[in-house]
């Protein structure tokens, strides 16, 4: 056998990932440009072919859009609500009713799970009749599919109630569920007889598990060189199998002189583990084993018997939605099993498995033996790669296939277990990721990598899950969150989440999934009608579906793919250089695993991996840091990246590869044959190997290989790329890219140069995600396709600018000169033509790409006003007569200076909405050329602007500053109100204390400061 050629089932390793995919296939610039967006038409007009938005892989490119692409994304493209069921107690007609909600408040679908943390008493859900699965359950989708329909929002479904994956009808015992294999130990000193039972487990069996069967018996040896801190040490050598010794349960022993020996024993049985916060159903849902066909088998069979009723079918096939697996977090005492597993390991290296089941077994997660460390390592590698290949062949690929059949997608979260999520990745319609369990940006760069290298379009995540911020969550730290996600491959949101109204039992202001959570505030929020800030969250719908709507368009670009040696995620692991130091220069990256190597995607063309995809510029291969950062290479992904190299892709290696090792136990002579490749690699001139990893940079530099984008100062600014044959479009972020990468995310103000990476003559265009306007940016330099601008942004706040062709957007500054600089506050295209704008009076100097300077004067200016008095009446939400309403009370108070909710004696308690007004009185001199900018300051949570009864668009939440523009200001009194929406918590600490009562009172409302900034323009001739 050709080591580490095959797995279990006979299919090739290599070619299985992409036998699979075969199967299957089916924000402004404020400080930068301020006001620029306010001054232009809402047009926005590029036609980007881009994959059909949503789709998870293959989709066939959309038609070239209408003015409204941007301005107004479709359905397909919006954020969409994981919505909690208290299983299938629902009613069909407030489901209908929901459904509307979610759809008026402009978001693009929702997911229905089963999830009721907060019930303690799981009896008052009575399962028998309104459990998971059932008939009340089943009109409850029918209800919500039928009204999505008719809406064009979509439906997903979770395959199961809760998590992880388990269905009715399976018990403990059945072969279809979750295995584990348990272990006993017993020490026997030097020529000792043991004589007695064979070990028994070091822990019992679950509850409901009935039986166990002894799969072997071994004897090893100690060896105290081997121990460590956790585990003890074995000689490999000494191991032997003592099954056959064992009779009618009982072993006889006798232990050689030569050490200390310990007997091992292996017992296979279920986990017993049922999903989440059950029971969900009537008989009870256990989970299934995720590495076996069977496993599998018990869950679509009881889709296609229990659930799948012709009209649910129909149903589902016409809304084209997915099903959805959440993260896999199988539960055991002791180490995840399926009966196939010795036959697997076996076929996929050649080696009997039992011989090295001392290096793997578990206990409550911790290691307990241990051979030699590289020994170790090998083993392990060679055991969780195995495993990993079971879950992607009989799960993943087996769950997608079933849902292709029903006209469906799968959407999942393929982590949790040690296994190649990477590879998930792409074998999934759309992968899935979460900002709770992931620990920073390169997380999510490992699922893109799978996705863009299978060709696939959406990369989704679980957003907004806070622990113990029910109620409290704010949208401003909700984008803060997301802002970095999707520098990080991210372009669809399922928002964590909105509750189902009501299930018995429940306080006001009615269910919610997570609160009470173990007697306390719980996860994330239940967002809905139910909260004040659904009053604007359109606003945020909006903002979310254009930034998908960017996203998603075209195909993404990275400039270096990252070999990453065991494919896990969400393990807060990044990369060498490129983490720390890259990402604050402007690099971009994402991980690749082996087997991605093998699709199709894997060519070189111009120097470029996958050139029809992500076309990464370079590979950048380094150490395990899952092992101990040995530098290990399989030697079939060896011979992969010689034969990209080969084909002129430049390659960089840090450490110490002239010596490496191989990841699993080498055949005899594997070492050597990898270390000739690699010889071989090495010599090429478009490899360079570094053993520093501050070298990095200058290897890559060597190779001529350089960032799409570059900063000219390293900053906290994160991007992302997406190219289309019309136009680039950047993604800017000022987030944090990772937990342990300082200084902390401040303010960044500072050029930045964007590659023009199509064909034909390219401008700059804003693309603001707030308003959805999109404007000609005025003020920049060009060095051939480089083109290079001033980004200027708070922390959280993003920016969209897109380079395409003149006229794009429907504009009509296409074709007209730009600045190049000028000492006035901006530059700006205006219906007027190119004007400046300043907040100083003066004579100006402008210089444009075509001309000589040209000077303008602005003669007056008013000054800075902050406003004195306001008036504030406040809608104060308190606990109606039932669970699901609400009282609003009126409270209006006078301030004569802003202050928090929770320093006005009136409001110290009260949550709800306030609109505060103050009248603003501009001089007698105010004309046309003078705008003016409103400054909010602090303001918590959502709010919105009028000026002299005109309301205006939506407010930037983390950068609250509106521009006016010039003509809605007058000379003397003018009125100015600002209405805001606060979170429940200050409320609910008094109206449920024994939950919420810990909480302090939150700062919420408009505290300012409040200033009107006036400005004046003028234009250029």
């Amino acid at each position: 056998m050709d080591e580490g050629t095959t797995q279990s089932g006979g299919i090739p390793r290599r070619t299985a990932l992409a036998a699979g995919l075969a199967a299957g296939a089916g924000a402004t610039v404020l400080g930068a440009l301020p006001g620029a967006a306010a001054a232009a038409p809402a047009t926005a007009v590029p036609a980007t072919g881009a994959t059909a938005p949503g789709a998870g892989g293959g989709a066939a490119a959309e038609a070239a859009p209408g003015a409204d692409w941007f301005a107004k994304p479709p359905r397909s493209v919006r954020p969409r609500f994981r919505w909690w069921w208290p299983d299938g107690l629902v009613d069909p007609d407030e489901i209908a009713r929901e459904v509307d909600q979610i759809a008026d408040a402009g978001f693009g679908g929702m997911e229905i799970a089963a999830v009721h943390h907060s019930v303690k008493d799981k009896s008052v859900l009575d399962t028998v009749r309104h459990g998971w699965g059932g008939g009340a359950w089943r009109d409850g989708v029918e209800a919500a599919l039928g009204r999505a329909a008719r809406r064009g929002v979509a439906i997903d479904l979770t395959l199961g109630p809760a998590w992880p994956v388990a269905v009715p009808g399976v018990s403990p015992d059945d072969e279809a569920a979750a295995q584990e294999l348990a272990h006993g130990r017993a020490a026997v000193a030097a020529g000792a007889v043991y004589e007695g039972p064979v070990p028994p487990p070091v822990h019992a069996p679950a509850p409901g598990v009935t039986r166990q069967r002894l799969l072997a018996v071994q004897a090893a040896r100690v060896d105290t060189a081997h121990s460590t801190r956790k585990e003890t040490g074995l000689d490999p050598a000494s191991v032997r199998d003592l099954t056959s010794l064992v009779t009618d349960g009982a072993l006889s022993w006798t232990a050689p002189q030569d050490g200390d020996w310990v007997l091992i024993s292996y017992w296979r049985r279920g986990s017993g583990q049922q999903p989440e916060s059950g029971p969900h159903s009537s008989p009870a849902a256990h989970v299934v084993d995720h590495f076996s066909a069977a496993g599998t088998g018990a869950v679509t069979g009881f889709w296609e018997r229990e659930i799948l009723t012709p009209r649910l079918r129909g149903l589902l096939k016409a809304a084209g939605g997915a099903f959805f697996e959440d993260s896999v977090e199988l539960e055991t005492d002791g180490l995840c099993w399926t009966s196939a597993l010795p036959e697997a390991f076996e076929e996929r290296t050649g080696r009997p498995l039992l011989p090295y089941l001392p290096a793997v077994v578990l206990d409550n997660g911790n290691q307990v033996f241990a051979f030699g460390a590289q020994l170790t390592r090998q083993i392990r590698h060679d055991f969780w790669a195995t495993v990993s290949d079971l879950f992607n062949r009989h799960h993943v690929r087996a769950l997608r296939d079933w849902a292709h059949s029903l006209g469906m997608e799968l959407r999942a979260q393929p982590y949790g277990l040690r296994t190649d999520a990477i590879a998930s990745a792409a074998l999934l319609d759309i992968a899935e990721g979460e900002s709770l369990g992931f620990k920073n940006l390169d997380d999510y760069r490992c699922l893109a990598g799978g996705r863009d290298m299978a060709g696939h379009t959406v990369l989704s995540c679980e957003a907004g899950a806070y622990n113990g911020s029910a109620y409290s969550t704010t949208w401003d730290r909700f984008l803060r969150t997301m802002g970095g996600a999707y520098a990080a491959g991210v372009n669809q949101t399922v928002l964590h989440g909105f509750s189902y109204a009501t299930a018995p039992q429940v306080s006001w202001p009615g269910f919610a999934a997570f609160s009470p959570y173990n007697g306390t505030a719980g996860y994330g929020e239940s967002w809905g009608p139910r909260q004040p800030t659904w009053r604007h969250v359109a606003d945020v719908a909006d903002y979310l579906g254009r930034v998908h709507r960017v996203l998603q368009a075209g195909t993404v670009r990275a400039d270096v793919a990252i070999l990453r040696q065991t494919g896990y995620t969400a393990t807060g692991i990044g990369a060498s250089w490129f983490t720390a130091t890259g990402v604050p220069l402007g690099w971009t990256h994402q991980f690749l695993s082996g087997p991605l190597l093998d699709l199709p995607s894997a060519t070189v063309r111009d120097g470029r991996l996958a050139p029809d995809g992500p076309a990464y510029k370079a590979l950048f291969v380094e150490g395990d840091f899952f092992y101990g950062s040995t530098p290990t290479l399989a030697l079939d992904d060896a011979r992969k990246v010689l034969a990209l190299a080969g084909a002129g892709l430049p390659v960089v290696l840090l450490g110490a590869f002239d010596q490496a090792l191989t990841p699993g136990v080498p055949a005899d002579g594997e070492t050597d044959r990898l270390r000739d490749v690699l010889a071989r690699l090495l010599a090429l001139p478009n490899v360079a190997r570094v053993t520093d990893k501050a070298l990095v940079g200058d290897a890559l530099n060597r190779l001529g290989v350089t960032p799409d984008v570059r900063h000219s100062t390293p900053s906290t600014l994160l991007n992302a790329h997406r190219a289309t044959p019309e136009a680039d479009f950047y993604y800017l972020c000022n987030g944090k890219h990772a937990e342990t990468v300082k200084p902390a995310v401040t303010a960044v103000d500072h050029e930045v140069t964007l590659r023009r990476t199509g064909t034909g003559e390219a401008v700059p265009y804003l693309l603001d995600p707030w308003s959805g306007r999109a404007v000609r940016l005025a003020r920049y330099t060009r060095d051939g396709d480089d083109l290079t601008l001033r980004i200027a942004l708070l922390p959280g706040e993003t920016a969209v600018v897109a380079l395409g062709r003149p006229g794009l957007f429907g504009d009509r500054h296409g074709a007209r000169p730009h600045v190049v600089a000028t000492d006035a506050d901006e530059a700006l295209f205006t219906d007027e033509g190119l004007v400046v704008r300043a907040g100083a009076p003066g004579t100006y100097t402008t210089r444009s790409d075509r001309g000589r300077p040209v000077t303008t004067t602005i003669r007056a200016v008013p000054a800075v006003i902050t406003p004195g008095r306001w008036r504030l009446d406040v809608e104060d939400w308190r606990p109606g007569t039932g669970a699901t309403r609400t009282e609003r009370v009126e409270v209006t108070v006078t301030l004569d200076a802003l202050l928090p909710w929770s320093r006005i004696p009136e409001l110290a308690d009260s949550a709800g909405i306030g609109r505060y007004r103050t009248t603003l009185d501009l001089p007698a001199d105010w004309t046309a050329s003078h705008g003016a900018r409103l400054e909010l300051g602090q303001v918590s949570d959502t709010c919105r602007v009028s000026v002299n009864g005109v309301r205006l668009g939506p407010v930037d939440r983390l950068h609250p500053v509106v521009d006016l523009g010039t003509a809605l200001l007058r000379p003397g009194a003018n009125v100015v109100e600002v209405e805001v929406a606060t979170p429940l918590i200050n409320r609910l600490r008094v109206a449920q204390p024994a939950v919420f009562g810990g909480a302090a009172r939150q700062d919420h409302g408009l505290v300012g400061p409040v200033r009107l900034v006036p400005y004046a323009q003028a234009r250029v001739s």
